[in-house]
């Protein structure tokens, strides 16, 4: 399977302590109506260090479920422990997953060669096709360009890179270093149209929690080549991208803003709390804008 096209890393709507499970199912049916090509539940957007492993793999089952085989199923199966990645990977594979998203090892800062092992036992360990995830400024390291070409030559399942460093100079490298049939996917929604111009493939999107059709739109401008009404459609939502991934810490304001939208409860776990008010007022705005909110 080759990863290309527009992903959305799903919110978890939380009601009473609980997954929303109803709330869960109409937003994943609004993702499929927008026109994403799939849906990555619980990865950082869907508040996956708050939830304890049962619930993590309920979540990625109920995905799968709720989605019927209409679109793909990245699973957010990563952790800074290899043998829990292994254990929820195999968990999302049984599940019926199509792919798996690995984050990189947060907090214990692992050398490159030690990224290195541990995306490979993984790879070892499931028939999936593995999306890696690098994102230094939530993980602390990122996944050199070396490493990442190492797996991609020794792991035949390591297929993909989530790409969420910020810098159109890196993914210009990844391009250079990497099989032309390695996808290179944007982590970043406000950098969508740089990272493919300069060869990214698509993108897992946190803003198409509430916008599907207008992210997948960019994106699908953009593999047309059709980089010049691309830029027309990134100029109108760059306020709305930015606004969604500034005025608090993923997933504050995207939960927030579905908050706004009635598609669920304005619930977080802690350490996450809700917008102050302030901010909120400036997302508030921010929606009425775009023409989301009356």
């Amino acid at each position: 399977m080759r990863f290309s096209g527009t992903y959305t890393a799903l919110i978890t709507p939380f009601r009473d302590g609980k997954v929303d499970v109803p709330a869960f199912q109409a937003l994943i049916e609004r993702q499929i109506a927008g026109g994403v090509t799939g849906i990555v539940p619980v990865g950082t957007t869907g508040e996956s260090p708050t939830l304890d492993t049962d619930e993590h793999i309920e979540v990625i089952r109920l995905a799968v479920e709720f989605a019927a085989g209409r679109c793909q199923v990245v699973a957010g199966t990563g952790a800074n422990a290899t043998h829990e990645a292994i254990e929820l990977t195999q968990a999302a594979e049984k599940a019926g997953a199509t792919g798996t998203l690995q984050v990189c090892p947060y907090y214990n800062k692992p050398s490159q060669e030690g990224l290195y092992q541990h995306f490979k036992k993984i790879a070892a360990e499931t028939s999936l096709p593995i999306m890696l995830y690098s994102v230094p400024g939530r993980s602390g390291i990122e996944i050199g360009v070396e490493t990442t070409a190492r797996l991609a030559a020794d792991c035949p399942n390591i297929v993909s890179i989530k790409e969420a460093g910020g810098s159109v100079e890196r993914v210009n490298q990844l391009v250079a270093a990497l099989p032309a049939d390695f996808a290179i996917l944007s982590g970043d929604d406000p950098l969508t149209l740089p990272f493919m111009v300069c060869g990214a493939v698509g993108l897992v999107s946190v803003a198409s929690n509430i916008i599907p059709e207008t992210m997948s739109k960019l994106v699908n401008l953009c593999l047309a080549g059709d980089f010049t009404a691309a830029a027309a459609l990134h100029k109108q939502t760059y306020p709305l991208l930015k606004g969604l991934m500034s005025l608090d810490v993923n997933p504050v304001p995207i939960k927030s803003a579905a908050v706004l939208l009635g598609q669920c409860l304005e619930e977080f776990r802690l350490p996450l709390v809700p917008l102050s008010a302030p901010n909120k007022d400036a997302l508030t705005a921010l929606l009425k804008s775009n023409g989301l909110l009356g």
